[in-house]
């Protein structure tokens, strides 16, 4: 087997750096008193360290040179005082942009899921799982990191360094100029290694939704996996992502490692520079002891917060690279609901004119020209081979996708003029593919519902209809019963009837029944089927199956073949007609046909 090339959801448009920082910031921004905060604490605690080596002047000179009693005296207090202040200023920045990292973390993802709660289907379509996952989970800390995390080292070790070299160039211009002579080449250098970190920042993200989708292909397909004997080759395949991701976090190791010792020695040469000119014999006299000890001190400070303001740079790109992930995801279009029309509860009437649709233009129409009349109240079965465009075209109705072409309209008004929450309230849904979520059976059934899940007899009523409560009597909880991620908890058939129940619950005059009784066995399917014909009553209905004895009381079955309809008629009509459907019939219903 081998594996695909990539995997779907990386944007072609990456937006720009600076732009998406600019975002970031604004996040950020909201909670202007505590960065204030935060800000007039980083600014004391930048204070502290120019305040600590400027006490090395007086120290040196005051104490060892002139020993002056009063200095003596006041200098231990004063490197007591100094360090109480920072600890004090550095629990407060460090606190107060911690918390709003912590707030930018929950908006962002907070509104990435409100927005892919409004997101058309066709976007789901194209992007992987995982890669959605891990722009809520991975990206967002990496961005709370570069919007938070980085705001504190740029502002508190920026000033810190500016206060150091204004102290030295108080003390010493001349000496200072050898500092700033390193300054070109440690700028060239940071410039050099951003874009780098920034490369292989995104080439991480990437690979992290590669790591978290396989991994939830893998949990979401245990069965299969095992019945296959797939175990080797999954192992294979995500130790192949992990050690691609391993490897791109070395690069970025590698990256940021070395560019710490290439600024040291720059710093070094420095270092080396101002010690040569000090000890020249024209700036002995200028100089003395407690000036060069305070400068070299000083010098010695700038290490720490320009190693800091360095290695910063990976944090921002890694932040920026996330960001891009994120922010692409939120400036997706949303479901189109440019609809006015408000509606309470539909007759039923659909109709479809001239309908055609393709999910990709260059793999050719799924849908061609269809046109169908469904009445109020009316039961319609739609049949035929896999891949007929059956499941397209019901997908149409609650404008899971819209048509290239033609119209589909409901009670004689396009769908598309309808609101869209007031246009999906008229349909209830029951697919061959249940989905249940990790919650009560009562919570599960009453799911989306007016009725609230408190409302014990009403949930029981549908229960009931759907032959549901045969098994939930039988469990602990009853009702109240946990069902298990996706309802793992539960056989195929239970999953199903509590999906029929909740459409029961529901109410609504549209019914769209997607081979709704495919796991049921035969006993189960015959109650099933008499619950269905009371639900029919007054509802109009699309029937998907490929079972055709669940569809012969249909009051107009569509036979339906590469995406257009072939033949409508009843079950007695098309089988005089001898066409495609009564073939299906014989398949189905022979001794040696397929069921």
């Amino acid at each position: 087997m081998s594996r695909p090339a990539s995997l779907p959801g990386q944007s072609q448009y990456q937006i720009p750096g600076m732009e998406v920082y600019r975002r970031l910031l604004s996040h950020s921004l909201q909670y202007w008193p505590y960065l204030l905060v935060a800000l007039v604490a980083m600014l004391v605690t930048a204070a502290t360290e120019v305040g600590f080596a400027a006490l090395m002047r007086p120290l040196m000179d005051g104490s060892f040179v002139d020993r002056d009693p009063d200095a003596i005296r006041w200098i231990p207090l004063a490197i007591i005082g100094i360090f109480f202040i920072r600890g004090v200023a550095e629990f407060l920045s460090n606190y107060t942009m911690k918390w709003v990292g912590r707030q930018v973390v929950k908006e962002l993802r907070g509104r990435m899921f409100r927005h892919l709660l409004q997101m058309p289907v066709p976007y789901f379509d194209r992007h992987a799982g995982g890669q959605i996952i891990s722009r809520l989970t991975y990206n967002v800390e990496q961005v709370a990191a570069a919007s938070t995390d980085s705001i504190t080292i740029l502002i508190r070790d920026t000033v810190t360094v500016l206060g150091l070299l204004g102290w030295m160039l108080y003390l010493n211009w001349k000496l200072t100029l050898a500092v700033l002579i390193v300054a070109p080449a440690v700028a060239f250098a940071v410039d050099r290694v951003t874009r780098r970190f920034r490369k292989i920042s995104r080439r991480i993200q990437a690979s992290m939704g590669d790591v978290t989708h396989v991994a939830g292909e893998v949990m979401d397909g245990n069965r299969v996996v095992k019945i296959f004997g797939g175990e080797d080759y999954e192992q294979s395949r995500f130790d192949e992502i992990n050690e691609r991701n391993r490897r791109l976090h070395m690069k970025m190791v590698a990256t940021q490692a070395s560019n710490l010792p290439i600024i040291q020695f720059f710093v070094a040469i420095a270092l080396a520079l101002i010690v040569w000119i000090a000890t020249h014999e024209s700036l002995l006299q200028e100089v003395s002891v407690g000036t060069f000890v305070s400068f070299i001190t000083a010098m010695l400070l700038l290490l720490t917060p320009v190693r800091r303001l360095v290695n910063v740079n990976a944090l921002l790109q890694k932040g920026i690279a996330a960001g891009q992930n994120i922010f692409g995801l939120l400036d997706e279009p949303l479901e189109r609901d440019q609809g006015t029309l408000s509606l309470d509860r539909a007759r039923g009437d659909i109709q479809l004119r001239d309908v055609s649709f393709s999910y990709d233009a260059a793999k050719g129409d799924v849908l061609r020209q269809i046109n169908l009349d469904v009445a109020p109240g009316e039961t319609v079965a739609l049949v035929g081979r896999s891949g007929s465009g059956k499941t397209t075209l019901v997908n149409l109705l609650p404008r899971f996708y819209e048509p290239q072409q033609g119209q589909v309209l409901l009670d004689g008004v396009d769908i598309r003029q309808y609101r869209l929450a007031d246009l999906r309230r008229q349909i209830a849904y029951v697919g061959q593919h249940v989905t249940l979520f990790n919650d009560t059976i009562a919570n599960n059934i009453a799911y989306g519902s007016p009725v609230d899940p408190s409302d014990e007899r009403r949930i029981l009523a549908a229960a009931e209809a759907a032959q549901a409560m045969t098994f939930i009597r039988r469990l602990p909880e009853g009702l109240n019963t946990l069902v298990g991620d996706n309802g793992v908890l539960l056989s195929g058939g239970q999953r199903q009837r509590l999906a029929i129940a909740r459409a029961l619950l529901k109410d609504a005059p549209i019914l769209i029944l997607d081979e709704a009784t495919s796991a049921l066995d035969t006993e189960a399917e015959r109650h099933i089927q008499k619950a269905l014909d009371h639900l029919l009553k007054n509802r109009t209905t699309l029937v998907i199956a490929h079972r055709l004895s669940t569809v012969e009381k249909a009051d107009r079955i569509v036979v339906m073949q590469d995406g257009a309809i072939l033949e409508t008629g009843t079950h007695r009509d098309l089988l005089a007609q001898d066409g495609l459907y009564a073939h299906l019939h014989r398949l189905q219903f022979s001794d040696n046909g397929l069921d």
